[in-house]
């Protein structure tokens, strides 16, 4: 029985999103850290994972505290984990590309994330935040690694943790 606690293929569609919700507050609770207390602020990028990273966190919250014994109810939290995942991996993705950009070919830096929202309708304020800004192409490593390469293997552990949970079999108590 001891194994089966260590041993994350073997854990309940339950124990597995609650897990997922946790890994996502802890890692929104580093982004804060980081922000305010190793003094990095956040590109808007860094602000949609953020968002991504939120929208699993509730997503596996929900599912964790619901789970649901068929598969049909599984598959809609995950579903929606998965959605969002899709969107960290897209927008983390791009920021990895911008801040592999030779220096010549880095976008100047825009407009604050808080004045596109005020400025712009959704579409052209997306549209602006993916095309990218200078200081999204900021590199600072933690742990040898940027910002957004943890993001994105975070959005890749947590997705596949999500598929795992649905196959399982039991659900939990």
């Amino acid at each position: 029985m001891q194994q089966d606690v260590m041993n994350p293929l073997r854990w309940s569609y339950r124990v597995s999103f609650l897990v997922g919700f946790c890994a996502c507050f802890g890692l929104l609770a580093f982004a804060l850290y980081a922000e305010y207390g190793l003094g990095m602020a956040p590109c808007p990028l860094c602000v949609f994972q953020r968002v991504a990273f939120l929208a699993m966190g509730f997503f596996f919250l929900l599912g964790g505290l619901h789970a649901p014994s068929g598969r049909n109810g599984r598959w809609t939290y995950a579903g929606l984990v998965l959605l969002s995942a899709l969107g960290g991996v897209v927008t983390a993705g791009r920021h990895l590309w911008l801040q592999t950009l030779p220096p010549d070919q880095v976008p100047s830096c825009g407009p604050g994330i808080g004045y596109l929202f005020d400025a712009f309708p959704l579409g052209k304020m997306l549209k602006l935040v993916f095309t990218g800004s200078g200081e999204c192409a900021k590199v600072e490593p933690i742990l040898g690694l940027p910002m957004p390469a943890w993001s994105l293997l975070w959005f890749v552990l947590l997705a596949v943790l999500a598929i795992v949970a649905v196959r399982r079999r039991s659900v939990g108590k």
